[in-house]
């Protein structure tokens, strides 16, 4: 087709004249690929409405009223029926016989078994009133309602009779039954009620009681419930006295013209807490307040933890140390070895920053010629207790450790390349390392008192943690002695005994760590041996007086009143090697937490301070090949002959690990079997040289029959 002037005119001129359309991204992707694009932004959007919704405060108060109250209706429902349950139940009777017995209150326990045995025979007797109760409720249900229609009858006659209307004579019983109909319909009408506000009622019983026993998780408490606590006032201190359950004290204070306050010392701020002394009246004795404890910090509103009684040097005085309620549930500062990166040590004069006592001040203890003994249960913080008195003691560089950790799971492991001996690992093969460099330091030991007098010799620190393994070991050695045990053939116990005995005066020092001491696994002569006793929470009184002595239970250190699990890293110590109260036996200590990594850079610092230390991670006896025969031979040197226990101190001297358990058996019996036995000279047994190298010069000439080990 063609257009006016000749110009040809095409079909569909405007996709020719105009420029094609672009549309945005947005528009050419597909529903489904936008829907795929919003959903990611959707969703992380969600997420941090979500977070930002459970991290506020509201949200976290309103978890937190939930979790309360429905903990103190669950709690109170639980205390309700543990009281029906005893009520029922000899449960009551013999929980306080076992807290009798475990008192040491024999003449209590047998009160209460006697209660429980009257209360055994009581329920009986209700047991067996029912079983003729039917009977007699038959009988009196039969008596009664004679009586009774009796009664509304001659009544009813005396009515007729004085009105004379014979009518009257059932008039009684008419408003008798009426009044039962009108009792039923009162009834019917309160019942429906009653029944659907039973379980209300009964809820609400459960939350009260479970409300007054704050049966809830410490953090859903109030403030003020979790961790505020009444002042302590004298008036206070007197009426927990006085409701302890003990009748002198009572009465005494009754009698008091000053209400008991003249029993009272002024009370002074210690710490987190404060400090009052407290003279007993006559009649009463210390023990008796000491038994308990839990009852008078109950009666001072305070966890048990939270009261500590201790016996100064007055007679007839306790002396009660009380906390702030909740102060000793929160951590202490951390160390000032962590802290200061330029603090050093010095053995002989300085004091290892430990931790703070309960009155917050700093526990400082002196390691200068003190043998140190730290127990507990497992789990407790034993280990890292130990081990930061030795990392404060590392940062003086004239100290050498040798170190066997029997438990082997790289507790100390920083300490290699700073200890000379360190040893890992649970085994018998690592107790017997153990108990051989225990003995090399004996050897050491009796080296260094052999020395000149006025010699001064640089510190030997030996550390076994987890000893109780090494006391436990049923492996016998060559020279047929137990490496463990707690007899005098016991190998390790000999050598602790012998470090303990002498060891102070020459610098060769001790330290053990164990768990859960008995008889058995820490034998009486090696706890006593330490200067430094120190205990975490252990089980019972028992182990408390092993860990710490007599004199200091009886002083009033507890560590078996510790809360296991909760208090960390809490010892109990006992010696002269820390600051303690004039007329105090032991102190509490709460100490600080050094954790791995930053032990590691401490150790770091002391071994830039000092020159390299190659560590040997067992004894010599593992890596040396020995020809007992030719040091023989070696020994004797240019002697003709040589006493046979001299020969066996210079072998001992020139390979420890090998000779040191030789006997003069053992001896003899490699030199018959070279055909150079030992003889007599001048009633002495000795080794003559010739016939050791001609026993040599037999075994060269023929090398099958050699004795090389």
């Amino acid at each position: 087709m063609a257009a006016a002037g000749g110009a040809a005119v095409l079909p569909f001129p405007d996709r020719l004249t105009k420029e094609p359309t672009v549309p945005a991204p947005a528009a050419l992707a597909p529903a489904s690929i936008r829907r795929r694009l919003v959903l990611p932004a959707r969703l992380v959007t969600a997420g941090r409405l979500a977070r930002r919704f459970a991290q506020h405060e509201r949200t976290a108060t309103v978890a937190r009223f939930t979790v309360r109250h429905g903990m103190y209706a669950l709690g109170g429902a639980g205390v309700l029926a543990r009281r029906g349950w005893e009520s029922r139940t000899t449960a009551r009777y013999e929980r306080m016989m076992r807290a009798a017995e475990a008192a040491g209150q024999p003449e209590v326990a047998m009160d209460w078994e006697q209660r429980a045995a009257a209360f055994r025979s009581a329920r009986h007797q209700r047991r067996m009133d029912w079983i003729t109760a039917p009977i007699k409720l038959a009988k009196s249900l039969l008596a009664g309602s004679i009586a009774g229609a009796a009664i509304l009858l001659a009544l009813g006659i005396a009515m007729a009779c004085t009105s004379h209307h014979i009518g009257d004579v059932i008039a009684p019983m008419v408003f008798a039954v009426h009044l039962a109909n009108m009792v039923v319909f009162i009834a019917s009408v309160v019942w429906g009620p009653l029944l659907t506000a039973l379980p209300w009622l009964t809820l609400l019983t459960c939350w009260n009681t479970g409300r007054r026993r704050q049966a809830a998780p410490a953090w859903a408490l109030p403030a003020k419930a979790g961790g505020e606590g009444e002042p302590i006032t004298p008036s206070s201190v007197v009426l927990a006295l006085r409701d302890l359950g003990i009748a002198p004290l009572r009465k005494s204070i009754l009698e008091m013209g000053d209400a008991g306050a003249a029993m009272l010392s002024p009370i002074v701020i210690a710490g987190c807490g404060v400090e009052v002394d407290v003279t007993l009246p006559t009649g009463v004795s210390t023990d008796e307040i000491q038994k308990r404890r839990r009852k008078l910090a109950e009666n001072l509103n305070r966890h048990e933890h939270e009261v500590f009684i201790t016996i100064p040097a007055a007679a007839r005085t306790v002396r009660l140390w009380i906390a702030d309620a909740g102060a000793l549930d929160e951590p202490i500062g951390p160390s000032p070895l962590v802290t200061d990166a330029s603090s050093t040590a010095n053995y002989k004069t300085g004091r290892a920053p430990w931790g703070q006592d309960l009155r917050g001040d700093a526990a400082l203890i002196s390691l200068y010629q003190r043998h140190l003994l730290v127990t507990g249960l497992s789990n407790q913080g034993k280990t890292v207790s130990l081990r930061s008195l030795a990392l404060w003691l590392a940062l003086d560089p004239t100290v050498e450790f040798r170190i066997a950790d029997l438990k082997g799971v790289g507790d100390w492991g920083m300490f290699d390349g700073l200890a000379t001996v360190l040893i890992q690992g649970p085994t018998d093969d690592h107790v017997i390392d153990a108990t051989e460099m225990l003995e090399e330091m004996v050897e050491e030991m009796e080296r260094r008192l052999q020395a000149p007098a006025g010699t001064v010799f640089p510190p030997l620190i030996g550390i076994v943690d987890e000893a109780q393994n090494a006391f436990m070991c049923p492996i016998i050695g060559a020279d047929k002695r137990p490496y463990g045990g707690t007899k005098a053939t016991s190998r390790y116990f000999m050598a602790g005994r012998k470090i303990h005995n002498q060891g102070r005066v020459v610098n060769v020092l001790l330290w053990q760590g164990t768990q859960d001491p008995t008889d058995q696994n820490l034998p009486k002569l090696i706890r006593e041996g330490a200067h430094i006793r120190a205990s975490l929470v252990v089980g019972t009184e028992s182990q408390a007086r092993m860990a710490l002595g007599d004199k200091a239970v009886d002083g009033g250190a507890a560590p078996h009143l510790l809360r296991q699990g909760l208090d960390k890293g809490t010892l109990v110590v006992t010696g002269d090697g820390i600051k303690l109260a004039p007329g105090q036996s032991s102190v509490t200590v709460r100490t600080h937490y050094i954790p791995d990594a930053e032990a590691i850079e401490i150790t770091d610092r002391a071994k830039a301070a000092r020159s390299a230390v190659a560590t040997r991670a067992a004894t010599e006896k593992d890596a040396v090949q020995v020809d007992p025969l030719a040091d023989v031979a070696a020994v004797l040197g240019d002697a003709s002959r040589m006493l046979t226990r001299e020969v066996l101190q210079r072998l001992a001297e020139r390979t420890p690990g090998f000779y040191r358990a030789w006997t003069p058996q053992d001896l003899k019996q490699l030199l018959e079997s070279a055909r150079a036995a030992p003889h007599k000279s001048d009633g002495q047994m000795v080794v003559t040289r010739t016939k050791v190298l001609d026993a040599l010069a037999r075994r060269d000439a023929t090398p099958t029959d050699g004795y090389a080990e």
